[in-house]
């Protein structure tokens, strides 16, 4: 059965290539432009994933999952970063904000859904 996911990205191309590949794999997206924008999708709606870009305007991915992990609703959603970054250092402080797991762009379709498969329930 599919998911209910929020992807957050600045970069149009990104979220329409990361929703198209969810949407075939019989998953319902929807997609925010940035943190700020990510946060008035998190009204109460059930979601089973986030996936968030690390560097976006306004609201970065790290700050967002930070704001995300006070919300009572959403404390215990996964959530998966998309970024460029590689770092160990990016990787822990993700971690320690309350990533759930890393994805590096550019992804390949089967490891992202494989990703998908492993933290959400």
């Amino acid at each position: 059965m599919g998911k209910k996911i929020l992807i957050v990205d600045d970069s149009e191309s990104i979220r329409e290539v990361v929703s198209f590949t969810l949407e075939n794999a019989g998953h319902e997206v929807s997609k925010a432009f940035d943190g700020v924008d990510a946060l008035t999708y998190l009204d109460g709606k059930k979601y089973d994933l986030i996936i968030t870009d690390l560097h976006m305007p306004n609201l970065n991915g790290i700050e967002l999952i930070r704001k995300i992990r006070v919300i009572e609703e959403y404390k215990f959603i996964p959530i998966l970063f998309l970024t460029t970054e590689s770092q160990t250092a990016k990787k822990m402080e993700a971690k320690d904000a309350g990533a759930t797991g890393w994805i590096v762009k550019p992804f390949v379709p089967e490891k992202l859904l494989e990703a998908i498969n492993k933290v959400a329930r």
